[in-house]
């Protein structure tokens, strides 16, 4: 071998060893000003493709860049991009903070929308991600904005109503729905006046609503995810809010401890939340003609409240420790007198080890839930539970890829009684343990993005063992048109005690899976191969730009229960079985077309959906299969600043099932047993329903919501927002509950106008 061909290859060598070496550049990007992460912020290396989003945290890592200087680049609409010039060297990790300053509308090329990116990027099928912004665009209820409000608006939920309202998620009853506040699993989330929820709008950092095909970072539920998470106080000054209006009052605190110091990026901050409603005093004398019952008041009353405490060190390693309190309770007059209250509390934090390309999310959290009902029928109900999680994520990165696994433990307990109408008793009390692992591989092959996943999850008290693949895709067949698609198995232990022919539907008892013998549908003898709850989902879809303005999405979905577990509510002596089983499916499309400009916002939903259950002896639809929903939003800001803000929000329902009427008799109850007077004696009336369930329906519903707003702005820090609205404006009556044996129909709340003042400080 000549020289020339030695040299050949030793520079073949070193090119190949130059072109290995390389590094990883990350960090975090925050606003100047309160020292709040930027959200889904462009950062590129510039005079490169190589590039990425920062994730809820502000955080973002570039993976293998080859050695060498480079200029790094933050951008996001809104704020003035910032530049550091940077070097990558070999297997090493370069962290850097960023700060970004309010200005103007940077249009550059390296500004494309996050959104755009994100969307592009990541697999996102029944992934709807909700913003205070969002929020804050619907007619606010009473004077304000509140996620309870908007989560009706998204494709596939369906909202029962304005008193006592459940939320329904493409098929999944509300025990099938997992809501999680900052890593905790919170019960109810609604309070019994459905225009609210117990969380806060104005510390809402981000929610995912996952609507099926969820990946295997989620488990213990068996049709949807909502996961909420809050931001940390303003790191740089006291601030807060005050707001007051005819259903509520609420005051926002905030502010540092440790006041953030940009050089080395520490700060510690605090947030704390209170509101307290007055709607069962203001009613009396605003919206007396609204009341359900005789004393000319809305039976309404609920207090909530939320702190969290920040801790934020110079890597961006971060920790928070928070809690809150929830209390509700609703009287109506001679119908339904129930109370619940919600507490918990928690840790969670990143860590992001300054040698390693490996970040840590970790969470420690307790909740507990407690209600009591007490009906016209002397009949009390009791549930109570309580549990904790806790929990570890490590994420890798790579070159357009990710890896992501963990390990969840879950333990609970729960203590449920209840009598029914036969006044057989119907207990539990039992304490389990969940242990859970996954893993969720991301890759990026040109146009194509897989996320396979996996969870293992072990049911202690039950013994019974889960496995469950899942898999993520989408396909970039050009810049404007995506295909996507979705699917796994799904399992859960909790059932739930909600009955379809409860008058006023509001307890919602908790019970873990049986750990005596259940059977299958429709059968006494012949036992089930589990004895969890169990779901297989496939969700397909198509995204298309039709502009820089104008997004198009259309999912179909199928989600197959393979079997749920009830309480048997039809339970008649000791010996029958307290659990029932039943199969069912759930199927439809989802058609969201979604506007947004500077100043104009536009949303328009429709969704198509079909929701059965098998018992063992009919196929019937469910109480919340609404065929047709519509949705239509418009928000229209105008002004010589911005400053008036108008919105209107239309949505429309065909009509709920419910089991018809039959007949009536007289019901005695033979409490004198063998001497019982059953001649003479006063029988109650008893209902006889017709055999075929749930095969009549209500009247459609439909109502308009509007409101306008005017922002007065006094300073930098200071202003105010005031708010008039007017609730169900057409006045349309869209019935609650029809009492069979009074033949008196009761309809949701008729139009409410209100006026909202909020003070920003």
């Amino acid at each position: 071998m000549s020289l020339k061909h030695i040299l050949l290859i030793i520079c073949t060598l070193f090119s190949y060893s130059l072109l290995a070496q390389k590094g990883t550049v990350r960090g975090n990007v925050f606003d100047k000003e309160t020292g709040e992460p930027i959200i889904y912020g462009n950062v590129v290396l510039s005079g490169t493709t190589i590039g990425t989003n920062t994730d809820l945290d502000g955080f973002f890592t570039l993976a293998g860049v080859p050695v060498g200087d480079y200029t790094l680049v933050a951008s996001y609409l809104g704020y003035d991009s910032t530049a550091i010039d940077i070097k990558i060297v070999d297997k090493g990790i370069d962290y850097q903070k960023i700060y970004l300053t309010e200005g103007g509308f940077d249009l550059g090329v390296v500004n494309v929308s996050a959104k755009k990116e994100q969307a592009r990027s990541d697999v996102r099928i029944s992934k709807l991600t909700v913003t205070p912004a969002q929020i804050k665009s619907l007619p606010s209820a009473g004077g304000e904005a509140d996620i309870a409000q908007y989560l009706s608006v998204l494709p596939g939920v369906i909202f029962t109503g304005d008193q006592g309202g459940q939320l329904y998620i493409r098929g999944g009853s509300p025990i099938q729905n997992k809501v999680l506040l900052d890593g905790m699993t919170i019960y109810n989330p609604f309070h019994s006046i459905g225009f609210f929820s117990v969380f806060e709008t104005e510390i809402i950092k981000n929610v995912d609503v996952l609507t099926g095909g969820f990946g295997a970072e989620y488990g213990g539920r068996v049709s949807a995810v909502i996961d909420i998470n809050t931001r940390e106080g303003n790191k740089k000054r006291f601030s807060g809010i005050a707001s007051v209006n005819p259903f509520q009052g609420k005051v926002l605190l905030e502010g540092p401890i440790k006041k953030l110091d940009e050089s080395n990026g520490g700060s510690i901050s605090y947030l704390l939340t209170a509101k307290h409603s007055y709607i069962n005093e203001t009613s009396e004398f605003l919206y007396s003609y609204a009341a359900p019952d005789s004393v000319g008041r809305l039976p309404f009353s609920f207090t909530d409240f939320y702190g969290k405490l920040s801790f934020l060190t110079g890597n961006g390693t971060k920790f928070n420790v928070f809690g809150f309190n929830f209390d509700d309770r609703v009287n109506y007059n001679g119908i339904a007198d129930l109370n619940w209250n919600s507490l918990g509390g928690g840790v969670n934090f990143t860590l992001i080890p300054s040698g390693s390309n490996i970040t840590i999310d970790g969470t420690l959290a307790y909740s507990q839930y407690d209600v009591s009902l007490l009906e016209n029928d002397g009949r009390p109900r009791g549930s109570a539970i309580d549990g904790f999680v806790a929990g570890l994520t490590f994420n890798t990165f790579g070159n357009n890829s990710e890896f992501k696994y963990g390990f969840e433990l879950n333990g609970f307990s729960t203590n449920f009684n209840f009598v029914n109408y036969l006044d057989a008793t119907i207990t539990q009390e039992s304490n389990t343990t969940e242990i859970a692992g996954f893993m969720k591989w991301k890759q990026k092959w040109g146009n194509l993005i897989l996320e396979p996943s996996f969870r293992a999850q072990f049911y202690a008290s039950l013994s019974d063992f889960s496995l469950e693949p899942r898999l993520g895709l989408k396909y970039n067949a050009t810049d404007w048109l995506r295909f996507k698609a979705a699917g796994g198995l799904y399992s859960q232990n909790l059932i739930s005690s909600v009955n379809e022919r409860d008058i006023v539907n509001l307890f919602v008892g908790f019970l873990s899976g049986p750990e005596e013998d259940i059977y299958k549908p429709g059968s006494t003898t012949i036992e089930t191969d589990s004895k969890l709850q169990l779901a297989r989902h496939a969700v397909a879809g198509v995204e298309i730009d039709l502009s820089d303005k104008i997004e198009f999405n259309v999912e179909g979905y199928y989600k197959q229960f393979n079997q749920l577990i009830n309480i048997n509510r039809n339970k008649l002596i000791p010996t029958d079985p307290d659990y029932a089983t039943e199969t069912g499916d759930a199927y439809g499309v989802d058609f969201l077309l979604n506007y947004n400009s500077s100043d104009v916002f536009l949303w328009l939903t429709y969704s198509l959906g079909y929701v059965n259950r098998f018992d063992g002896e009919q196929e019937y639809p469910t109480i919340f299969d609404r065929r047709h929903n519509v949705n239509a939003l418009a928000t229209y800001s105008f002004g010589a600043n911005k400053d008036w803000e108008a919105s209107v929000r239309w949505n429309y329902g065909s009509g709920f099932p419910f089991t018809l009427t039959q007949g009536f008799y007289s019901l005695v109850d033979f409490a004198g047993g063998i001497d019982s007077d059953y001649v003479s004696e006063n029988a109650d009336l008893g209902i006889i329903y017709s055999e075929d369930r749930n095969s009549g329906r209500l009247p459609h519903y439909h109502r308009m919501d509007v409101s306008i707003k005017r922002t007065f702005e006094f300073s930098k820090y200071t202003k105010l927002e005031a708010t008039a609205s007017v609730t169900n404006l057409y006045d349309r009556d869209n019935i609650f509950y029809f009492d069979r044996e009074s033949y008196d129909r009761v309809d949701q709340l008729p139009i409410m106008p209100s006026i909202g003042l909020v003070f920003h400080f």
